[in-house]
């Protein structure tokens, strides 16, 4: 439950808070017509979220081993262009008023493709709730929904909340502080597109290296320095409702004045809590569910001059074997193999999967568990390509023995980067 309800908080929550802002930013500059244009934007983003879902998860248009990181550089692309354009007529719109269409048009494109980068992985996340072969009614598949229903619960809580906060305070400062978030999500974006490329060998350098490697390994922080700028605007307006001051002329007008600033209270609190509650995610709830779990130990297996050879008789007890090659580039590539129950072939895969990425499978009590999710695989299914499996990788079966090309795996040596 909790690594499903962190990861989907992980995924959305940041590109929550920016749609929310947008919700209220762009709709006091252009009226209904910019909230209309902004609402089209967020609808196709959510449908090309789906589409590249279901193509990541039914064909090899979009994978792991290239696909989905080239469709990641081609949003963020997209992205970066929008975010550029939307910060050129931010400045007209706010200091000339001119150019509200663009403008509109524009924050649009910017909140669909944050939306289409978000979506797809946390859409994917249901198709791994029955894959121990279980009821839908069992412990662990209600536990995973609970999990992933939460997050969502809590995503659409600072959706709604930071919408009603950028409402309710000056135009100017809703403003400033959305375009400091985009900021520094839009540097992420670009770091993380770098990634890609220069893992492909498009682009090189030193320089750009250790960029990269510090966003990497510091991609939490970028959410809590969102949040930082974020958090700003509930904690004005809970400051200012504690010291109202509005001019009224009788009772029920002071009354009414209240019961406004009751109402930004508590969506300011909300908005806080959801942030702490964020926060915990990553931190305290993140080490709780990622207690590590002792992989078993990689096997030794013949290699020969083009292949890895592995033979019946050392993988027919039905158990997980954890085999691993050294690429010429230095990486280790580890895949397993398992006997299916009840029959003569083999499961055979990569150690990693498109989800959860190189943590692993291990063998508990009889089944293969995905190390990152908890998910359990149905052991006969190991070998397609879908949900939480291994990737799938070549092999053929030759003389009693499985043989696994080194191409294949040479190929797949950036899943363990």
């Amino acid at each position: 439950m909790l690594n499903y309800l962190i990861n989907v908080t992980k995924s959305v929550a940041v590109a929550a808070i920016m749609i929310g802002l947008m919700h209220a930013f762009v709709p006091s500059v252009d009226g209904r017509r910019g909230l209309k244009i902004l609402r089209i934007g967020c609808i196709a983003g959510v449908a090309a979220a789906v589409v590249m879902a279901v193509l990541k998860n039914t064909t090899k248009i979009i994978d792991n081993s290239g696909g989905a990181g080239m469709w990641n550089v081609r949003i963020f692309a997209v992205s970066t262009i929008a975010l550029i354009v939307y910060y050129i007529f931010t400045y007209k719109v706010m200091k000339k008023d001119k150019g509200k269409l663009i403008f509109s048009i524009f924050a649009a494109i910017l909140a669909g493709t944050l939306i289409w980068y978000a979506l797809p992985e946390v859409l994917l996340y249901p198709a791994n709730f029955s894959l121990n072969g279980a009821s839908y009614f069992s412990t662990a598949f209600i536990y995973r929904l609970l999990g992933f229903v939460l997050g969502l619960v809590l995503t659409i809580l600072i959706f709604l909340g930071a919408q009603a906060v950028g409402k309710r305070i000056r135009l100017e400062t809703t403003a400033l502080i959305l375009n400091v978030i985009l900021l520094i999500n839009g540097f992420q974006q670009v770091t993380k597109g770098l990634q890609v490329l220069h893992a492909k060998r498009i682009v090189n350098g030193h320089l750009i290296f250790n960029l990269v490697r510090f966003t990497s390994n510091h991609s939490d922080l970028f959410i809590y320095l969102m949040m930082i700028a974020a958090v700003v605007i509930p904690v004005i307006l809970w400051a200012k409702s504690m010291n109202v001051n509005e001019p009224y002329e009788n009772s029920a007008e002071h009354r009414k004045i209240k019961a406004k600033w009751r109402g930004i209270r508590r969506w300011s609190t909300l908005l806080i809590v959801c942030f702490v509650v964020v926060t915990l995610n990553l931190t305290v709830f993140a080490a709780i569910a990622n207690k590590v779990v002792e992989l078993s130990p990689v096997e030794e297996c013949e290699v020969r001059e083009d292949a890895l050879y592995i033979p019946f008789t050392q993988v027919e007890d039905g158990h997980l074997h954890r085999f691993a090659f050294t690429t010429p580039d230095d990486i280790t590539v580890r895949f397993i193999v398992i006997k299916k129950p009840n029959s003569s072939s083999y499961g055979i895969g990569l150690d990693a999967c498109d989800i959860c990425g190189e943590t692993g499978y291990y063998e508990r009590n009889g089944q293969v568990v995905c190390n990152l999710c908890d998910v359990v695989m149905n052991i006969n299914t190991i070998g397609f390509k879908g949900g939480c499996n291994p990737i799938v990788i070549d092999y053929s079966i030759e003389n009693g023995y499985i043989v696994v090309p080194k191409y294949t795996l040479i190929d797949h040596q950036n899943e363990f980067k």
